[in-house]
């Protein structure tokens, strides 16, 4: 009898123990280290006829509808701490700064709406409109997230704009809009628009307007799990991770770093695959308008042989499953939240972050 318990008693520490490497070979594989300083990039001057004039001529009319107290609200130094303040969480528990989407009239909501619709691409301010609508949706299912005060505040009215540094084709400058679940960070530097890191997330994944359903990011689920699907057997042992991933890595607070890559390497993938791949990334490079977002895709794809696709979770669509997919120049986590009180992952709760480690806020197009 005392021989069986110490052979249940070893058995079940080879379990706890098996169990701790298991829990510390995940921390050390998402391990987070300082981004090494990447060489500067030529800028091309910008023209009035191209993407940037235009988006320069959007902001100048943007501003031209604020009186003087509301135009010192929504701009700040292009180098000053509101670069990285931004979040997913929601007004109430992360304060942001700039003008409120619900204090702004209609015409200055107009000019707003001008400007990211000649910033972004039409699927990009399309994504923006869904995840505003969808923290309205949020709002409503329960009257006590929104409108209070000392507590967290949900709805489209709770959306911020601030401008750093002052639109101009030659000096930087940047756009940022977002509030609960969406972070678009926009650097501008002549001809170069830069849209790291930016964070389109979505609570609810799933709802209704007008009648009709509405994915905010149902194109990232489906394109992954095709992705995912179209693997063989070898290459889905390589991309699916030891261990459970519910919480982006590189998130808001995270500038500056980056990790080591996991999961298969995309030199391993066919032509087909690469193909899924290059469309699910899309998803967030074609955010930006068409001609940044062709830049950045042609960039993308000569880093492609060192990239890495990485999985955690199930594999049959409809699951709640984690991705990740890192470049050289390229970093996106796709994550569903942990649900309260228990370990499992919420559907209808999703955060992502787009991120380029090398330039982020354009960072090597304002080191000159």
């Amino acid at each position: 009898m005392k021989r069986k318990i110490v052979i249940s008693g070893l058995c079940l520490f080879a379990l706890l123990s098996a169990g701790w490497v298991l829990r510390l070979a995940a921390k050390q594989q998402t391990r987070k280290i300082n981004t090494a300083p990447a060489p500067p990039l030529r800028v091309e001057p910008a023209k009035e006829s191209d993407v940037t004039g235009k988006t320069v001529a959007a902001a100048k009319a943007f501003l031209a509808t604020l009186d003087d107290a509301a135009r010192a609200k929504v701009s700040f130094a292009f180098n000053s701490d509101q670069k990285s303040k931004w979040s997913n969480l929601p007004v109430g528990i992360y304060k942001r700064n700039g003008l409120r989407w619900g204090d702004l009239s209609a015409a200055q909501r107009e000019a707003t709406l001008k400007l990211l619709a000649t910033a972004l691409s039409k699927q990009g301010l399309q994504k923006v409109k869904e995840i505003m609508e969808g923290d309205e949706a949020l709002r409503t299912s329960d009257s006590s997230r929104g409108g209070g005060t000392g507590g967290p505040n949900f709805g489209r009215d709770e959306y911020y704009l601030a401008l750093l540094g002052a639109p101009s084709l030659t000096e930087p400058w940047m756009i940022q809009f977002g509030g609960h679940h969406l972070a678009i960070n926009l650097t501008i530097v002549g001809k170069s628009n830069v849209l790291t890191p930016s964070l389109p997330a979505a609570q609810p994944s799933t709802y209704k307007l007008n009648g009709e359903t509405v994915r905010p990011l149902g194109r990232e689920n489906d394109e992954a799990f095709a992705l995912i699907k179209a693997l063989d057997a070898e290459q889905q042992k390589q991309a699916i991770l030891p261990y459970q991933v519910g919480e982006l890595v590189l998130g808001a607070g995270e500038d500056g770093k980056t990790i080591e890559p996991e999961g298969v390497k995309v030199s391993a993938l066919n032509d087909a695959q690469k193909e899924k791949l290059l469309d699910l990334v899309y998803e967030w490079v074609g955010i930006l308008n068409d001609e940044a977002a062709a830049a950045k895709m042609a960039e993308i794809k000569a880093g492609l042989p060192e990239t890495w696709f990485a999985w955690s979770g199930p594999t049959t669509q409809g699951s709640a499953a984690y991705f990740r997919i890192q470049g050289p120049t390229l970093f996106i986590e796709y994550s569903p939240q942990r649900m309260r009180g228990s370990g499992g992952l919420d559907l209808n709760h999703i955060h992502t972050i787009y991120r380029d480690p090398t330039n982020d806020y354009g960072a090597r197009l304002v080191k000159r």
